[in-house]
Formats: structure tokens, sequence, C-alpha cells
């Protein structure tokens, strides 16, 4: 019964964490499960079962906030499902480690740019409100589906950092679209674990455990994210993509760091990260008219509108030089 309680709390802190960052979740209850025993296989497909649950409300509660953006849900769900799926049926019958070091070094590298980007620039603006292309949605959800089935996580620490790279949607959107899109991969992934596994290895109480606390954390999760200001999110957001990957990197076959080593390590990076955050919170509170979540929002609103008003003006030919065509006499002969 105290294992329960633990794994339901364990599942409450992530769901939380994941709701209001767009990632963790996967990878913090998916370490605990195989703290205590669980082999890969079977600790990823516990979280994703639980995952269907939890994203489903998770999802739900983001849409009523306003945190989702549909046309990204649409273009890179599908495309990580199948990745998801595929990732679920290969880990059921491969390892992956080979790769985990190389996928740590990329969002490690990510991660520093974002938490660079949004501490000393806030959130820039110069593509805010420029469409996210179906041509990199497509590819960028493959791999985070894929990656998410195989690593027990993934979705979150792989699609939230890129998408928010590209400057083009305020983070409340981008965590609140990839949260939501989450619910498809769970389910595709959960499918390929039961059709290449069975339910072998799958403890159902556990499953339970971490769908109750996820769904408990969900909407208070979604209401923080509307309201947390989009530069201290993204300081935050940059901060923990750092400090996980930093110790996946770390706990690799390809460094393996004694332990006193990596707690050097993580203790530079909280200090840095928290003075990232500090210094984040002061130009916000220095500008709150124009860095709020409210602001941010209206603003790329407003981008979305004219890019439309260009877009439309550039495909309609001018009346006037419509009529004059006409009106231009035939060549005699």
């Amino acid at each position: 019964m105290r294992t329960i309680v633990l794994i339901g709390l364990v599942g409450l802190a992530a769901q939380l964490v994941d709701g209001s960052l767009g990632m963790a979740y996967g990878v913090t209850t998916t370490t605990l499960l195989l703290a205590i025993g669980t082999n890969p296989a079977a600790a990823s497909a516990t979280v994703h079962l639980a995952e269907i649950g939890t994203t489903l409300v998770s999802g739900v509660s983001h849409w009523k906030f306003g945190n989702v953006d549909w046309r990204v849900v649409r273009r890179i769900a599908i495309p990580g499902a199948i990745g998801a799926f595929l990732g679920a049926t290969i880990l059921a019958n491969l390892s992956t480690e080979a790769a985990a070091p190389l996928m740590a070094v990329i969002l490690l590298l990510l991660g520093l740019y974002i938490l660079i980007r949004f501490t000393f620039q806030g959130i820039p603006r110069h593509n805010l409100g420029k469409p996210l292309r179906k041509r990199f949605l497509s590819p960028l959800g493959f791999v985070a589906g894929f990656v998410d089935a195989t690593g027990g996580g993934g979705w979150g620490p792989v699609g939230t950092p890129a998408i928010l790279a590209s400057g083009r949607l305020e983070p409340r959107k981008v965590i609140g679209s990839i949260d939501t899109s989450e619910f498809i991969i769970a389910v595709a992934a959960s499918l390929g674990f039961l059709f290449s596994l069975g339910s072998q290895g799958i403890n159902f109480a556990w499953v339970g455990a971490i769908l109750v606390g996820g769904v408990i954390a969900a909407p208070i999760a979604a209401w923080l994210v509307r309201h947390i200001p989009p530069r201290l999110l993204g300081a935050s957001v940059g901060g923990l993509i750092v400090l996980t990957n930093t110790r996946s990197l770390l706990k690799s076959d390809f460094i393996d760091a004694p332990g006193g080593v990596r707690n050097i390590f993580y203790v530079v990076i909280a200090l840095g990260w928290a003075a990232a955050f500090a210094y984040s919170l002061r130009e916000y509170l220095r500008d709150r008219e124009n860095e709020s979540s409210d602001a941010i929002t209206h603003f790329r609103e407003e981008q979305e509108v004219t890019l439309v008003g260009a877009d439309t003006d550039a495909q309609v030919p001018d009346a006037d030089s419509d009529a004059a065509g006409s009106q231009a006499p035939t060549p005699a002969g």
C-alpha cells in the first residue's frame, strides 16, 4: 500500500511539472519504475497506459484555458502516433540505449538556447504568429513519438524545445498543444506494447495510482500555464531541459561520470537556473504590461491577422488592374 501511495504522489508531481512545462511526466515516472526493478518495456508500457487518462484530462484542461493551437495538434499528432507505435514495437524486442547520449546532447543544446534566449530577450516577436508548417511538425512528431515510446518519455522533451526554438508560438500554446496531442501518442504506444507484450509485467495497480495522481494535477497545471508570464515559462522550460539531459548524458555509458562529479554539475546547473529565473522575473516586472501572457497572446493574434491579410492581398488580383485590363484595346488583325 505504501508503494502504491508513493507511486500516486510521483504521478501527481510528474503531471504537475509536465502540464506546467510541457515535459518530464514519462521521464519521472519511468525512472521511478526502473528504480524499483521493473524492466524497461514494462515500465514504459505502464506509464503509457496511465498517460491515456492523464493526457486526456490534461488536454481538456488546456483547451478550457485556451492553451491549445489545434493546427499544431493536427499536424504533429498522427506522425507522432506512428512513431510511438513503431518505437513500442521495437522496444519490446531490443534496446535503443545506444542512441540516448546523442539525443541528450541535441536536447541539451536546445535547452541552453531556450534558456539563454528567454532569459535575456524574453519571447522573440519577429516570428511570432507565423504558421508552423507540416514539413516541420510531421518529422518532429515522428521522432518525438518514437523517442517517447522507446525511452519511456520524450514527447515533451523533444517536441516542446523544438517548437519553442522556432519562436512562432508563445510558450503556453506550445505546452498546451504538446500535452493535448500526447493523448494520441499514449494510445498508439500502449497499443504497440499490448500487441508485442500482452499484459506481461504490467502492474495495473501502479497504472491506477499514476493515473489518479496525474488526473488530480492536470487542471492545476493547465491553470498555471495560462497565467505564468511567457518569459518566466520559457526560462523554466529551458532550465529543466538542461538539467534532465545533463543528467542523462552523465549517467550514460558514453560518459558514466562518478556520483560526486554528477552532483557538482547538478548544483552548478541549479544555481545558474535560479539566477536565470531571477533575472527573467526582474525583467518581467520592469515591463509587465508587454510581457504578460495576455499581451503576448494579443500580439500573436494581431500578427496572424496581418499575415493572413497579406497572403490574401497577394493572391487576389487588384480590381482596378482587372478592370483596366478588360478595357485594353484588342490588337487588330
